[in-house]
C-alpha cells in the first residue's frame, strides 16, 4: 500500500494541509474589536504584570473567562511576541488538531474514507475554517466539548472507564476554558440520549463517582486557587455574570428568535445543505447509528439552549459545527455507497446558496471602489456608517477572482453530479470552497477592516509609544488597551474614563469619540480640544492642570 494511503500517511497529509490553510496570513490584519482584542488584551496584561493566576482588563480582574486560552495566548506571545499572528496562533494549532480528531473518530467509527470526508467537510465550510484563523476561545471549547461528548457516547457503547476518564478531561478542560456552560451543554445532550434511549444502558457507579473526581480537578482547580489566594469575590463575580449571561440580553449583541438557525444554515455552507437530508428516524444499536443520534441530539440541544438565551452572538451557536458536519459527512457518505437516494434539492440548494456568496464576493469590488459615492447618495443611514464609507482602501478589481472560484466550484459539482461522478463532485465542492475562503480571507478581510477601525487602531498605536493615556468615549472597546499598550497609574491603580475626563491627570489624555456623538461630548466636557478627525472617529485630547 503506498505509504500516502497508510493511516500514518493520511494524518501527516491532513497535518500539513492544515498548517497550510490555518497558519499563514495571521498577523495580517489588526485583531478585531471586541472579542479578539479582549482576549488577547488579557494575554499581554498576564505578561505586563507577571499575574498568570488571574484574568485581568485594564489590569483589574476580568471575570467573565477562565483562563485556559489565554494561558495559550501567552505561551504564544512568549515564542513570537506580542501581535496579532501570537493572539491568533492557537487557533491554527485547535485547527490542526481538529481535522485529526474528525478523522481519527471518522475512521474508528466508519473507515478511514469517512474520516478523511468529515474532515474535508469541515475545513471546507464557511464559518469553521473561518475560525480557525481567528483569535477568539470558541474553537478550543467546542473542541473539548465535543471529545468529551464522544467519550461518553463510546462509554454507553461499551462501558470502559477509560472512555469515561477521557471524556471527563474533556469536559474539565471545556470549564476551564470558558466556564460551566460546557459542562451544562454535555449534561443536557447525554441527559437527552439516555432518555431517548430509555436509560438502557450499562453505567457503573464506580465510574460515575471518577468521572466526577476526575471533571471536578481538572475544571475546578484554578477556581480553587483563587480561593486559596484569597479571591473569593472574584468567582462571586464570575457565577452572577454566568447567570446574568442566560438571563438578560447582552449589551449590542440581541436579536431575533431564529437567529442561530438561519446563522448556521448560511454559515456552514456546505455543510448544511447536506446535512438537512439526516434528520430523520430509524437508529439501531450500532455506534454508527448511536453517533448520528447523539449528533442530532448535541445539535439540538445546543441550537435550543442559545436561541433561548437573549444574548444572540454569532459564535454561541459553533458547537454545532461538530454535529452538523458529521450528518453532511453521514449522508454523503451514505450517497457515496448508494444506500442513500440524493434529495432533488441538495444541486439546487448548492446552486442558490453558493451562487449568493458568489455574487456577494463579485459585488464587493465595485461597492469598495464606488464607497463614497455610494454613502454620499444616502443610501447608508447612519452618521458613523457613511463616515466609515470615506475610508481609503484601494480595491484593484482583481478580488472579484474568489467568486470566480466558488462560482466554478458549484458548476463542477453540478456537472459531475449530474454525470453521477459524486465522488468528485464532492471533492470540487469543498476543495473549491476552501480554496474560495482562503482568497477571500486574504484579499478581503483587509479591506473590510480598513472601514470598520482601522482609522481607531491607527491612532491608538501612534499613541503606544509615548507618554499619554488614550481612552474611546461613548463605544465600548478593547483596542485601546492591546494597541495603545495601556498600563497602570504609577500609583499602581487602573485608568478610568472619569479621572481621565474629570480627574487631576498627570500626564496628556486622548479620546477618540465616533463622530455622530463627539458634538454631545465636545460640549460636556469643554476641555476636550478637537484634534482631528478619519473615517468616523473623532480625536481630541485634555491637558493636565498645570
Amino acid at each position: 500500500m503506498p505509504f500516502y494511503k497508510t493511516n500514518t500517511g493520511i494524518q501527516i497529509i491532513i497535518a500539513v494541509v492544515a498548517a497550510l490553510l490555518f497558519v499563514p496570513f495571521l498577523g495580517q490584519v489588526h485583531l478585531f474589536d471586541w472579542d479578539e482584542i479582549n482576549f488577547a488584551e488579557s494575554a499581554r496584561e498576564m505578561i505586563a504584570s507577571g499575574n498568570y493566576l488571574t484574568v485581568q482588563v485594564n489590569f483589574e480582574p476580568f471575570w467573565e473567562k477562565p483562563p485556559l486560552f489565554i494561558w495559550m495566548q501567552v505561551l504564544s506571545m512568549k515564542a513570537f511576541g506580542i501581535n496579532e499572528f501570537a493572539a491568533r496562533f492557537p487557533n491554527a494549532i485547535c485547527g490542526i488538531l481538529t481535522l485529526l480528531v474528525l478523522y481519527n473518530l471518522g475512521r474508528e467509527i466508519y473507515n478511514k474514507r469517512f474520516g478523511v470526508l468529515w474532515a474535508l467537510i469541515y475545513a471546507g465550510s464557511l464559518l469553521p475554517f473561518f475560525y480557525f484563523k481567528s483569535g477568539i476561545i470558541d474553537p478550543w471549547f467546542n473542541l473539548f466539548i465535543f471529545v468529551g461528548v464522544y467519550f461518553i457516547l463510546r462509554y454507553f457503547h461499551n462501558p470502559k472507564t477509560k472512555y469515561s476518564i477521557f471524556s471527563a478531561i474533556a469536559i474539565g478542560l471545556s470549564i476551564l476554558t470558558k466556564g460551566p456552560v460546557g459542562f451544562l451543554i454535555f449534561a443536557l445532550s447525554g441527559l437527552i440520549y439516555l432518555s431517548i434511549r430509555k436509560f438502557r444502558v450499562s453505567i457503573h457507579w464506580k465510574d460515575v463517582a471518577i468521572y466526577a473526581l476526575v471533571a471536578a480537578f481538572v475544571g475546578g482547580f484554578w477556581f480553587l486557587l483563587q480561593i486559596f489566594n484569597g479571591n473569593y469575590d472574584i468567582l462571586v463575580d464570575f457565577i452572577e455574570y454566568q447567570i446574568h449571561l442566560f438571563s438578560k440580553e447582552g449589551a449590542g449583541h440581541g436579536g431575533f428568535l431564529l437567529y442561530h438557525f438561519v446563522i448556521l444554515f448560511i454559515g456552514v455552507f456546505p455543510a448544511s445543505i447536506f446535512a438537512l437530508q439526516s434528520f430523520r428516524r430509524n437508529y439501531d444499536d450500532s455506534l454508527q447509528q448511536q453517533m448520528r443520534l447523539m449528533m442530532v441530539v448535541l445539535f439540538w440541544t445546543v441550537l435550543i439552549l442559545f436561541t433561548i438565551v437573549n444574548t444572540k452572538i454569532i459564535h454561541y451557536s459553533s458547537m454545532c459545527y461538530f454535529p452538523l458536519t458529521y450528518l453532511a459527512a453521514y449522508v454523503i457518505n451514505r450517497i457515496l455507497n448508494g444506500e442513500m437516494k440524493a434529495a432533488k434539492w441538495i444541486p439546487a440548494g448548492i446552486v442558490v446558496m453558493g451562487g449568493f456568496y458568489a455574487l456577494v464576493t463579485f459585488a464587493m469590488p465595485w461597492i469598495g471602489k464606488n464607497a463614497k459615492e455610494i454613502a454620499a447618495s444616502g443610501i447608508i443611514k447612519g452618521q458613523f456608517a457613511q463616515a466609515n464609507m470615506q475610508a481609503d482602501v484601494h480595491w484593484t478589481g482583481w478580488e472579484s477572482l474568489t467568486g470566480l472560484i466558488m462560482l466554478a466550484g458549484i458548476v463542477f459539482f453540478i456537472i459531475k453530479w449530474r454525470k453521477n461522478q459524486k465522488k468528485h463532485a464532492i471533492a470540487g465542492l469543498f476543495g473549491g470552497t476552501i480554496l474560495f475562503l482562503l482568497l477571500s480571507m486574504t484579499l478581503m478581510t483587509p479591506k473590510i477592516e480598513g472601514y470598520s477601525q482601522r482609522a481607531a487602531i491607527e491612532f491608538y498605536k501612534s499613541k503606544a509609544q509615548k507618554n499619554v493615556y488614550v481612552e474611546p468615549l461613548g463605544f465600548k472597546s478593547y483596542a485601546h488597551y492591546f494597541y495603545g499598550q495601556r498600563s497602570t497609574r504609577k500609583n499602581g491603580e487602573s485608568i478610568t474614563e472619569s479621572w481621565l475626563l474629570k480627574g487631576d491627570i498627570d500626564k496628556k489624555a486622548w479620546f477618540v469619540i465616533k463622530t455622530h456623538r463627539a458634538e454631545k461630548y465636545l460640549k460636556k466636557y469643554p476641555q476636550l480640544k478637537k484634534f482631528g478627525e478619519k473615517n468616523g472617529f473623532v480625536f481630541c485630547y485634555r491637558e493636565p492642570q498645570k
